[in-house]
């Protein structure tokens, strides 16, 4: 969001497992970008928890639960017109609770702190999930950066 507000980067959110031909057009974008480009993909790691083997399924979940925003901001699209933000996620359809089971990262907080305390910060996670994609989809909507 910082890099968006400068107006002159090209910045985009991707994650290969839940949608590749966003990643690749975000990708040639970028490239194709006279300026700097910023490009932040989402990527599990061994660290998270998960059998690495189904880590492009815990991408897709991640993008699907809200987690992980796909969009591509383009300065480019100014010079047409156009908003220069796209937002490329559909509504959050997927409890992130499953996301939050799945990862040890987000378990560990139970035996950290308490349940009671890990079930509050998660539930506080998935209100600011929501806030996000409500403040991303305003932006999708109308030009604000």
């Amino acid at each position: 969001m910082i890099s968006m507000t400068y107006g002159y980067i090209y910045v985009a959110s991707v994650a290969m497992g839940a949608n590749h031909d966003q990643l690749v057009k975000a990708m040639t974008e970028a490239e194709k970008y006279n300026g700097p480009s910023l490009i932040i993909a989402y990527a599990p790691c061994i660290n998270h928890g998960i059998d690495m083997a189904h880590s492009q399924n815990e991408e897709k979940l991640a993008v699907e639960a809200g987690y992980w925003p796909l969009y591509r901001f383009n300065p480019d699209l100014r010079k047409e017109g156009k908003n220069p933000f796209q937002l490329d996620s559909k509504e959050p359809t997927k409890d992130p609770q499953e996301l939050l089971d799945n990862e040890v990262r987000f378990n560990c907080l139970k035996k950290l702190f308490s349940p009671e305390a890990a079930a509050t910060l998660q539930g506080r996670l998935k209100e600011d999930l929501k806030e996000r994609y409500a403040r991303l989809k305003k932006l999708n909507d109308n030009e604000i950066l």
